[in-house]
């Protein structure tokens, strides 16, 4: 059965089109205002928990496992905690200054 058209219907690629369209001057108009909503920020909380937890728990992980294979003095568990923070907290550093658009170089 074929569609009908008329004055008060569109297709449905016009309809497509039109949504697409809208929904494009959205972005572009959120993009000039520059205010970003809660979500974002958020968002970006997420981020850069995640940046940091993710090698954190990779260190702990990877620590246990070095101490049960060479255990020692040294504590492998510690030390690549500690790595594994400083890398996320490197990894978090650069998504905010990616996401701020302060590029110093």
């Amino acid at each position: 059965m074929a569609e009908q058209t008329g004055p008060g219907r569109e297709s449905k690629p016009e309809q497509l089109g039109k949504t697409v369209g809208h929904r494009a001057n959205r972005k572009q108009k959120a993009r000039a205002r520059g205010q970003r909503s809660a979500w974002f920020g958020l968002g970006m909380f997420g981020l850069v928990g995640w940046s940091v937890a993710i090698p954190a728990l990779a260190g702990i992980a990877l620590g246990i496992w070095a101490d049960r294979h060479w255990p020692g003095n040294p504590s492998w568990t510690l030390t690549l905690l500690i790595i594994g923070v400083a890398l996320g907290c490197l990894n978090a550093w650069y998504w905010i200054k990616q996401e701020s658009g302060n590029d110093r170089k």
